[in-house]
C-alpha cells in the first residue's frame, strides 16, 4: 500500500479522505458484469454512495445501468478518479490515458502493484493510490465523508 501525493496537491493529514469528498466520477478500467467479481461489488458499492461510475471494458456494452467505454479516451466527460481492476503488468497503459484524459487521481485495487507507473502518475500531477480497495477505504471513512 502507497500512496503518491503529487507536487501540486494540498498538504494534509488524510488525501484519501480528501480525494474521495472530491470525486465524483469514477471510470472503473476492468469493470465486469458479473457480480461475483471485486470490479463489481466495489462499483456498486460505490455507486449506491453517490458515485457516477463509467465502465471502461471493450467487452462489455453496459454495467451497473451505464454505457461501457473500450478505453479511458472514448469517455466524453472529465473522470475525477481512475480505478484500475487489471493485472499488475498491464498498468502501464492504463496510466499513460489517465493522464491524457486529465484524471486527478488513479487508483490501483488491492493486490496491484506498479510503483514506476504511479510515479509517472505523480509526476504528471495525477494522486496515485496503489494497493488498496476503494470499497474499504471508503468505508473506513464513511462517517466522515459527506457526499
Amino acid at each position: 500500500m502507497k500512496i503518491y501525493l503529487p507536487d501540486n496537491f494540498p498538504a494534509s493529514s488524510d488525501p484519501i479522505s480528501d480525494l474521495l469528498r472530491q470525486t465524483k466520477t469514477i471510470a472503473v478500467v476492468g469493470l465486469s458484469s458479473n457480480p461475483a467479481r471485486p470490479s463489481h461489488e466495489v462499483s456498486s458499492y460505490l455507486q449506491s454512495v453517490g458515485y457516477r461510475m463509467i465502465p471502461v471494458n471493450p467487452n462489455e456494452g453496459e454495467v451497473l445501468g451505464a454505457k461501457s467505454y473500450p478505453r479511458l479516451e472514448d469517455i466524453p466527460e472529465p473522470v475525477d478518479v481512475v480505478d484500475i481492476f487489471r493485472r499488475s503488468e498491464e498498468v502501464p497503459p492504463v496510466i499513460d490515458s489517465a493522464i491524457a484524459i486529465r484524471a486527478k487521481a488513479v487508483w490501483l485495487q488491492l493486490g496491484v502493484v506498479s510503483p514506476q507507473s504511479c510515479e509517472i502518475a505523480r509526476s504528471a500531477g495525477l494522486l496515485a493510490v496503489e494497493d488498496l480497495c476503494l470499497l474499504v477505504e471508503h468505508k473506513r471513512r464513511r462517517s466522515q465523508l459527506a457526499l
